[in-house]
C-alpha cells in the first residue's frame, strides 16, 4: 500500500490486493446465533417495488441473536457510507480542496445512510499529531449527530510500531468535540508493507487487537478485514496464515471488504452476490463462529452496475447481515444510492443482544 494520493479508477488484477477503506483504490489495490435464511428475492422485490416495478414486500430478514458478545453494535447496523481522508481532508486532497465537507452530511442522510465510517487517524507525515484535522473531524461528527446518524472512526495500523498504532486508536477513543464523540471504533486490517514477515505481522496484529479490546472495554469493536476469498483463493501469498481464530474473541462486528469490481470477469467472482457470500462463509468458518455479525462492504461505487447492487442486497439477506455499505460515499451514484436506500433496510436486520449490552456511545454527556 502506498501513502500517495488516490489513483484513477479501474479493476485491480486478481493477483493484487483489492483496495480497502484505508485508501482509494489507487492507494491500495481497496457480525448472531441461528437466524432464518431467506431467499435473496425478498430484498430485490423491495428494491424493485421502490422503483415502481413490483408491489412492496415487507423485509423478511430476521434479527440474529447474539449470545457471545453482549455489546451495543447499533452503529454498524443498516446502511453505511465510507469517507476516507482523500475525500475530506485538505492535507490529502488534490490542490488542498476536498470533495466532501460536513455540509454534505444531510445529503447522505437523505440517501438513507445511518452511519458514517470516517477515516479519522493516520500514521504519516501529513498527520503528525495522529488525528486528522480534529476541528474538521469534529464538524463531521456534529453534523452527523444533527441528522441522527452515527459515526464509526476507523484507522489503518501499519504494525511496524504498535505503540504508535495504539496511540491513534486511543486518540480516536478519547476524541471529543463539545458534547460529541465517536459512536464506534474499527480497525482496518490489511496493511502488509510495514512488516514483511507474515508470521511476525500476524503476531503484532493479535497483540494490537488485544490492546484495542482492552481500550474499548464494554464497547463494540469493529474489524475491517480482507475478504477470505482474496487471501485463500485469489492471492494466498498476500497474507498467509491470518490468525482468524485468535482474533475471533476480540472483535464484535466484521466488515469484509468484498469489492467484487476488483475481480476479473473470468474468475467467477466479479458478481455482487458470489464474492460477498463466499467471503462471509469462509470468514465465519475461519473464526469458528457461524453467528459472527457481519456488515459486508461492497464496491467499488463507480465501477459497479445497478444489477450488481441488487445481487449484493440478496447477499446481505443470505449472509444474515446486520448492515451493508458500498465503498465509498464519493463514488456511489445517485441511482446506486436509491437502490441502497430502498434495499438495505429490507435486506438486513439489527442484532438482538442476549444479556445487558453496553449503553450506546453516542454524544457524550
Amino acid at each position: 500500500m502506498s501513502d500517495a494520493g488516490p489513483g484513477p479508477p479501474g479493476p485491480a488484477p486478481d493477483t493484487a490486493r483489492p483496495g480497502a477503506p484505508a485508501e482509494r483504490r489507487g492507494v491500495v489495490v481497496l457480525l448472531a446465533a441461528v437466524a432464518v435464511l431467506v431467499a435473496a428475492v425478498g430484498a430485490v422485490v423491495a428494491v424493485r417495488a421502490a422503483e415502481g416495478d413490483e408491489p412492496a414486500a415487507a423485509a423478511t430478514n430476521e434479527a440474529p441473536v447474539v449470545t457471545g458478545f453482549p455489546r451495543d453494535v447499533t452503529a454498524y447496523e443498516g446502511l453505511g457510507a465510507w469517507i476516507d481522508v482523500f475525500d475530506y481532508a485538505p492535507a490529502y486532497a488534490p490542490d488542498g480542496i476536498p470533495v466532501l465537507t460536513p455540509a454534505d452530511v444531510p445529503a447522505l442522510a437523505a440517501h438513507g445512510v445511518r452511519t458514517l465510517y470516517l477515516q479519522a487517524a493516520r500514521l504519516d507525515d501529513r498527520t503528525p499529531g495522529g488525528l486528522v484535522d480534529p476541528p474538521l473531524v469534529g464538524a463531521f461528527v456534529e453534523a452527523a449527530h444533527a441528522e441522527g446518524l452515527r459515526v464509526v472512526a476507523w484507522y489503518l495500523p501499519k504494525f511496524s510500531d504498535l505503540d504508535a498504532d495504539l496511540l491513534r486508536l486511543q486518540l480516536l477513543h478519547a476524541f471529543r468535540h463539545g458534547e460529541h464523540r465517536f459512536d464506534g471504533l474499527a480497525v482496518d486490517i490489511e496493511f502488509t508493507e510495514g512488516v514483511a514477515d507474515p508470521v511476525e505481522r500476524s503476531r503484532r496484529l493479535v497483540e494490537l487487537s488485544q490492546r484495542a479490546r482492552t481500550l474499548v472495554g464494554a464497547e463494540a469493536l469493529g474489524a475491517i478485514v480482507l475478504p477470505p476469498v482474496l487471501t485463500e483463493v485469489v492471492n494466498p501469498a498476500f497474507w498467509p496464515g491470518l490468525p482468524w481464530g485468535e482474533l475471533a474473541g476480540l472483535y464484535d462486528v466484521w466488515l469484509p471488504m468484498a469489492y467484487w469490481t476488483d475481480r476479473r470477469a473470468d474468475s467467477g467472482y466479479r458478481h455482487g452476490a458470489t464474492y460477498v457470500e463466499e467471503s462471509v462463509r469462509r470468514l465465519r468458518a475461519n473464526l469458528g463462529r457461524p453467528d459472527a455479525l457481519v456488515h459486508p462492504v461492497g464496491g467499488i461505487g463507480d465501477a459497479l452496475t445497478e444489477d450488481q447492487l441488487r445481487d449484493y442486497l440478496g447477499a446481505l439477506v443470505a449472509t444474515r447481515a446486520i448492515g451493508g455499505s458500498i465503498y465509498d460515499a464519493r463514488t456511489t451514484s445517485s441511482g446506486g444510492w436509491a437502490i441502497l436506500r430502498a434495499g438495505v433496510p429490507a435486506a438486513t436486520a439489527p442484532a438482538v443482544l442476549a444479556g445487558a449490552g453496553a449503553a450506546p456511545t453516542g454524544p457524550a454527556s
